[in-house]
């Protein structure tokens, strides 16, 4: 039903912007350039709603198929709506036109086909200002699926704990959040990305999940660009929801187990100790920390892998503890009220939907409506959790308003307020 109510709206979004282009249409004095215009709208719009009525009748292909046609949406509704708004605002100009220039007619003695003064110049100008404001959305899909989702920003967080250890004031952690590497078509692009990495020398280096779409396949390739970063404290990283290979009909289970055993293996030769519901304890001159690592955990649809009381087994509860875990939803779930404190939670998986709004002091995506913590530091009591924005991408092949990110936070020892770098 809901669909059927979405493509609806579709088809009078359609129709209400042809209006429009008509009228916009109407003062070329070519015949055929006019047809050629309304041929290729309308042409386009054929292309989307055949490709939605081929989703249910094939089996093979059908994911990319709905790639394509989401990624085709964005590129043709989204400048439509924002065309059509303007349309709205001229018929509404018009409207109240008309009604004001009933009532002067009929009470103010105008002379019968008289206009007043302020509607002498008709504001012929509003369908082009809405043809710019289409054009705003379409340059920036086009962007991110062409450069913007390869426009690695860094970004810093300088997090205050009381109960850290004195030897760790000023300890830097680089975190490196769906990588995702199936899904990147240009080597020499990433490579920027992962000098970014390198280039922080952080004392730490965390990976939180998803290296791959489903395959351990996809690194082919890849191992030496990723293989080469170093932390004088370790490189440390945790399984995400699609490392598990639970999105592929395998042949058999055993081929299922494989790619994951696969995985791991290129975890370790990437050098990465990875921690499957595990603790790994770093010691610093006369302190030390736990780093706690646990495999996905989501809520439905997603399996919940996850086991926190196996990964705090045998860490001092007064230790200083770090958790790594895909999926933030865990944060609410389970982290903020485990029995032992966790002071810092750092998570992915999101993506900011690869799709929103960032400004300073506000940030919208789609996503926060399943994810309320789904970008950037939340804090809840003397506990923090930082959800990175994604190193890659999946399913609509770019990026826009929410660019990958590298984050580098640093951990000072005393008690101020949440600050941004």
């Amino acid at each position: 039903m809901w669909l059927a109510v979405f493509l609806s709206s579709l088809v009078l979004i359609d129709w209400y912007v042809f209006q429009g282009i008509r009228t916009l249409t109407s003062r070329f004095s070519r015949v055929i350039t006019r047809r050629f215009i309304h041929i290729g709208y309308c042409g386009l719009s054929f292309v989307f709603f055949a490709g939605v009525s081929a989703v249910f009748f094939i089996s093979s292909g059908r994911f990319r198929l709905m790639v394509f046609l989401f990624v085709f949406f964005l590129f043709t509704y989204l400048p439509k709506l924002a065309f059509a708004l303007f349309l709205a605002l001229e018929d509404l100009y018009r409207l109240l036109r008309s009604v004001f220039v009933y009532f002067a007619h009929r009470f103010a003695g105008l002379k019968p086909g008289a206009r007043p003064e302020i509607f002498e110049s008709r504001r012929k100008f509003i369908s082009q200002l809405g043809l710019l404001a289409a054009s705003v959305p379409f340059a920036s899909i086009l962007y991110g699926v062409t450069l913007g989702k390869y426009d690695f920003r860094l970004r810093k967080e300088t997090l205050y704990f009381d109960d850290l250890p004195e030897a760790f004031d000023g300890f830097t952690i680089t975190q490196v959040s769906d990588i995702h590497v199936g899904s990147f078509d240009d080597k020499k692009a990433v490579q920027k990305g992962v000098d970014l990495i390198r280039a922080q020398e952080s004392d730490l280096l965390v990976f939180t999940g998803d290296l791959v779409n489903n395959r351990a396949a996809e690194m082919e390739g890849w191992m030496k660009m990723f293989g080469g970063f170093e932390a004088p404290w370790g490189k440390f990283s945790i399984t995400g929801n699609h490392d598990y290979g639970d999105y592929v009909d395998w042949r058999s289970p055993e081929e299922k187990e494989k790619n994951f055993a696969d995985l791991k293996a290129i975890q370790k030769e990437l050098g990465f100790r990875l921690l499957l519901n595990e603790n790994a304890e770093i010691a610093k001159g006369n302190g030390r920390i736990a780093l706690l690592g646990v495999e996905n955990w989501g809520r439905r649809p997603f399996k919940q892998y996850g086991d926190l009381k196996k990964a705090a087994f045998g860490v001092d509860p007064s230790v200083f503890k770090i958790l790594l875990s895909h999926d933030p939803s865990h944060w609410d779930g389970e982290t903020l009220d485990f029995p032992q404190r966790i002071p810092l939670t750092l998570a992915g998986h999101t993506h900011g939907m690869q799709f929103g709004i960032e400004i300073p002091g506000w940030k919208w995506s789609p996503v926060k409506y399943r994810y309320p913590r789904w970008a950037g530091l939340y804090q809840e009591g003397d506990k923090l959790l930082y959800v990175n924005r994604g190193f890659g991408f999946l399913g609509f092949p770019g990026r826009v308003g929410i660019w990958p990110e590298v984050t580098v936070i640093t951990l000072r020892k005393g008690r101020r307020s949440i600050t941004t770098a």
